[in-house]
């Protein structure tokens, strides 16, 4: 009888079989952190952040869309709770005083984001942390006169860095410079070479870091948790789940926001049809459901 180390093991081989180039998809809203699973493209990236936060480099972290850059950097900035309470910050909230791991900042810039613009939202989320993380007030206007970030901001990570403009990334650089806080830059492949242009800012980057799609064994493990949300066990001694997890892995080829579109259709194609096990012609139906980019 197969241990379940085995059975790892002969999934991850079906998989790797199975497994295409990833295919670039749209954007999508981050799930609920309730779902979020813990990857090694995950622990890499929170190595590579806590590097940058320690070392006070601007790091730039790069990988396909989808694969799970936004969420891990979501994830390390706890901001599924942060978020909430920046939006709200008119109360004075104390529980945020002890967290020790409330530290870092997540900024996504608009399409048409100026320099003033960024100064600005950059201002208003530090004084909006201020409130949570400090007991003493936020004086805005001392940190508005030198353009620096306060110091109990340690790590500034810009999502979507690809919609900044020459201007907007020199005032990341000042904000930089004034501030001496890590700063990460999220983008898409291609995006180190643009910025090789800059030799005043990719002078300053220390870290860099490819975001890969999921391995065949990361796969599996992702594909076994979603089973079990459907109390269902993936096996690779049934012939019907190995099909199906071909599938799957041919489909999404290890694309981590594909998968999770994928399977909710495969979940709403069971329910509507009163399935119990998930097959390769649910998987191909699932698929037809959903619009995919191409290479």
């Amino acid at each position: 009888m197969d241990t379940q180390d085995e059975q790892t093991d002969q999934l991850a081989a079906l998989v790797e079989a199975a497994l295409p180039d990833p295919e670039p998809t749209g954007p999508d809203p981050p799930p609920d952190d309730a779902d979020f699973i813990v990857t090694k493209e995950h622990r890499r990236f929170t190595e590579f952040a806590a590097a940058v936060r320690r070392d006070r480099y601007i790091g730039l972290c790069y990988g396909r869309p989808g694969v799970g850059k936004t969420l891990s950097a979501r994830r390390y900035a706890c901001w599924h709770e942060l978020e909430p309470l920046l939006r709200a910050p008119a109360r004075h909230f104390t529980e945020g005083r002890d967290r020790a791991d409330w530290h870092t900042l997540l900024y996504t810039p608009t399409v048409s984001a100026t320099p003033r613009m960024i100064d600005k939202e950059l201002t208003q989320l530090a004084a909006a942390f201020a409130t949570i993380r400090t007991p003493d007030p936020f004086d805005r206007r001392t940190y508005a006169s030198t353009h620096a970030l306060p110091p109990f901001v340690e790590l500034l990570i810009i999502d979507e860095a690809d919609r900044l403009k020459t201007t907007a990334l020199e005032q990341f650089r000042d904000h930089y410079d004034r501030s001496r806080l890590g700063m990460i830059l999220i983008g898409m492949p291609g995006i180190e070479k643009r910025l090789a242009r800059y030799p005043q800012l990719y002078s300053r980057i220390g870290f860099v870091h490819e975001y890969r799609p999921l391995s065949a064994g990361e796969l599996v493990f992702v594909l076994q948790h979603h089973w079990s949300k459907l109390s269902l066990t993936l096996s690779a001694d049934d012939f019907t789940d190995a099909e199906a997890l071909a599938a799957v892995a041919r489909i999404t080829g290890g694309n981590f926001r594909l998968v999770q579109r994928l399977f909710a259709q495969i979940q709403r194609i069971m329910e509507i049809n009163n399935l119990s096990t998930i097959t390769r012609e649910v998987v191909e139906t699932a698929r037809e459901s959903l619009v995919i980019g191409s290479l």
